[in-house]
Order: structure tokens, then C-alpha cells, then sequence
């Protein structure tokens, strides 16, 4: 057992100064935005995971947690779920922990794993927040507005190709033997 455990894989490789600047303006562009449009219109379009969101877009952009579909599908799939949950179990830690844990379930059944999104569930039960225009704003609008400010600044640059896939991507063959290993 500890063998499995200790360790032993390469460190990630050293960021390069123009992907740490990525990070830097698209993560501050992102929520910048998101909190502007919040003062303008005087309905919330930020929700603490949005900041997680910012790091995958904007630190990790050609993983598959990155793309569109998983940002927004992950995001509304789990909020729902969240929303499910409270309106029918109430506020409780029984229904935080299944909340969380179907939303898990589901982002993967509906390939749409976008680890952010794992903490909507617990932001919508432990708020109180029993409305589904929970969905619209900020959840639709605010990923949507991440992902639009991720088409402008990681595709700055000539080689820089962003995103990998929108919805409509063939979806990758797993055997039961890659499953099992």
C-alpha cells in the first residue's frame, strides 16, 4: 500500500513568463468582468468557484477540464444538481455530501468533468439558494463570460489555438481494460 503512495513522477515543467502573464490577465479580465457586470446590473454573475474556473482556463487551457463544454456543461449540470437537491432534501449535510457527489457522477456520464464545478453544489445548499434562475445568472452567464474572455487572451499568440473542442466532439474510446488499469 505505501508503495502506492509515496510518489515518484516529474514535477510539472516550469512555467514559461508569457503562460504565468496568461494567467496573471485572464484570471483578473475574467472576474473583472464578472464583478462589473454583478455593479451594473445588480444581479450576481460571480460565484466563488468561478476563481477555481479562471486557473483551468487560464493556467491549464488544453486540458480537457478547460474546455467549453466542461465549463459550462460541469457548471450548470452541478448547480442544478445542487438546486435539485436543496428544493428536495432541504439544507442539510446529507444533502450537500449526495449533491456533490451526483454532480460528480453526472459531469462524468455526461463528459463534462470540470472540477469547479464539484463546489456549485455546496455554494447553492449552504446559501440557501432555492431559485433556478440560479441557472441563468450567475451560472450560464458568468461561465459563458469566462469562456468568451478564454477565446481572446489564450489565443494570444501565433501558435496559441484555443479551445481543443466546443460540445460536438467525438468522444474518445475507453476499453474495460484502460478502465482497469
Amino acid at each position: 500500500m505505501l508503495r502506492k503512495v509515496r510518489g515518484g513522477g516529474a514535477l510539472q515543467p516550469v512555467p514559461t513568463l508569457v503562460s504565468i502573464l496568461r494567467g496573471l490577465v485572464g484570471g483578473t479580465l475574467g472576474i473583472l468582468l464578472l464583478m462589473y457586470l454583478t455593479r451594473w446590473t445588480g444581479t450576481p454573475w460571480v460565484m466563488a468557484p468561478f476563481g477555481a474556473t479562471c486557473v483551468l482556463l487560464f493556467a491549464l487551457p488544453n486540458s480537457p477540464l478547460a474546455q467549453p463544454r466542461s465549463v459550462i456543461g460541469g457548471h450548470l449540470l452541478s448547480s442544478f444538481i445542487g438546486l435539485l437537491f436543496i428544493n428536495l432534501l432541504g439544507e442539510s449535510i446529507l444533502s450537500v455530501s449526495l449533491a456533490v457527489g451526483c454532480s460528480i457522477a453526472a459531469m462524468q456520464a455526461f463528459r463534462v468533468i470540470h472540477a469547479p464545478a464539484g463546489a456549485d453544489p455546496i455554494v447553492v445548499i449552504l446559501s440557501g439558494i432555492y431559485g433556478f434562475d440560479f441557472l441563468l445568472s450567475p451560472v450560464l452567464i458568468g461561465s459563458v463570460a469566462l469562456v468568451l474572455v478564454g477565446v481572446v487572451v489564450n489565443n494570444i499568440g501565433k501558435d496559441l489555438r484555443w479551445p481543443e473542442y466546443w460540445f460536438g466532439a467525438k468522444p474518445a474510446r475507453i476499453t474495460i481494460k484502460d478502465e482497469i488499469m
